[in-house]
């Protein structure tokens, strides 16, 4: 039995990770405070496509990927781009790409992706029981949809998914349009993910778990971090710009913003950051039931409180190049091409997905110091894996035993 209980956390950063992770700590009656320049949940928690997406185990590192990279990179207008002006800072994140897109490294990313994908909707329910979700989350499943252009990278996804037991339900063009009749029918096939579902407004249901953090008794700082570091045994310190703050572990959960920090520290983990875009049409969220991510364009929509959310597209070019028209035409152009009835769209955002070479994320301790424990790289899926992160990591800090195999998400790896 396991009597070691920690007496203090401080945690960098307070989107979905963050929150979850702090949440499960105050439960545990472990005193924390959570440290961000933002307000809760304001960040890629807020703009992201809000779907909690349990099946989506095979990422980017893939062999058929690798081969459509340079087509895509020399489009325009494609779901895929790069700022020139990146490339130079890109260069040993793309040869570590290169290495881990191989069919091994693949199956090695969706095995690991898979076992906590698969806790991540038990984790959610169990936290979304304990706050009101009217208006909040809605269970009606999401739907993907191709032409026959990539068929064979969809035939594998498929058959991939079907190994590893997940449900997923084939859908003929003619089915998509009976769940979703607004569509243009410009796609040949589809699957849902019946059990799947999605956030209404994923800033609010931050907010709300926060809430839920605080009545815990959690703390919360609204201060930038500069550094955090081990001052002596069993002791780490938080930095800010007003003052330093004592604890005996800390969490760094800051997204692609963590990179700063684990550099202060000597370890140099290759994290970086795909900018990903959202556009708001007002009031047309009554044309989509349910997600619609339509996978030959790298983008999808997503019905919510503020009208139907546009997303997609990965735009590699760090955090300091202008938001880009191109994207941002890019689409809407794609929204309108599935619902040739919308009109303007308002509300353009960027925002910064953390991304490793391997799209598998790290959590557990630093290399440097046992104390501090990883928790960010969660790609595409940081709003998904918010919950299990959370219980994961509360774990770790608290030095609990585990069935789960978290060596492959160790930043050993890159060492």
């Amino acid at each position: 039995m396991n009597n070691y209980k920690c007496n203090s956390v401080g945690i960098i950063g307070a989107g979905i990770q963050g929150v979850c992770i702090g949440l499960q700590l105050t439960k545990k009656g472990i005193p924390v405070t959570i440290f961000d320049r933002e307000d809760p949940g304001s960040m890629s928690s807020y703009g992201n496509a809000g779907h909690f997406s349990p099946y989506a185990v095979v990422q980017l590192n893939r062999p058929d990927v690798i081969y459509d990279i340079p087509k895509m990179l020399l489009s325009s207008y494609g779901p895929l781009a790069l700022k020139w002006n990146y490339i130079p800072k890109m260069i040993p994140w793309i040869l570590k790409y290169l290495k881990s897109s191989t069919k091994k490294s693949m199956m090695h990313t969706t095995k690991f992706m898979h076992q906590i994908l698969d806790l991540s909707l038990d984790a959610y329910d169990e936290i979304l029981s304990e706050i009101d979700t009217t208006n909040l989350v809605e269970r009606k499943g999401i739907i993907y949809i191709w032409t026959n252009k990539n068929l064979k990278s969809r035939k594998m996804e498929i058959k991939i998914r079907n190994d590893l037991g997940i449900k997923q339900r084939l859908l003929s063009r003619e089915e998509v349009l009976e769940l979703e009749p607004s569509l243009n029918p410009v796609f040949d096939a589809g699957v849902i993910y019946d059990y799947a579902y999605h956030a209404r407004d994923p800033k609010g249901i931050t907010k709300k778990l926060f809430e839920l953090y605080l009545k815990l008794g959690g703390k919360f700082k609204k201060e930038e971090v500069t550094n955090v570091e081990q001052t002596r045994f069993n002791q780490t310190q938080v930095k800010t710009n007003s003052g330093n703050f004592n604890f005996e572990k800390i969490v760094l959960a800051c997204g692609a913003f963590s990179k700063k920090l684990t550099d202060q520290l000597g370890e140099k983990i290759p994290l970086d950051t795909e900018r990903g875009y959202h556009i708001h049409y007002k009031k047309m969220d009554h044309l989509l039931k349910r997600p619609v991510i339509f996978l030959d364009r790298g983008f999808g929509m997503t019905p919510m409180n503020q009208g139907l959310r546009a997303v997609g597209t990965v735009e590699l070019g760090g955090f300091d190049n202008p938001i880009s028209k191109k994207r941002i035409d890019y689409i809407d152009k794609c929204a309108k091409e599935l619902l040739p009835q919308l009109g303007e769209f308002q509300d353009e955002w960027l925002g910064f997905r953390p991304t490793l070479p391997d799209f598998l994320p790290v959590i557990g301790p630093s290399l440097k110091n046992k104390n501090i424990i990883y928790a960010f790289g969660h790609h595409h899926l940081g709003w998904t894996l918010g919950a299990i992160t959370g219980k994961i990591v509360s774990g770790i800090v608290n030095e609990e035993k585990t069935n789960l195999d978290l060596t492959p998400y160790s930043s050993a790896r890159f060492n």
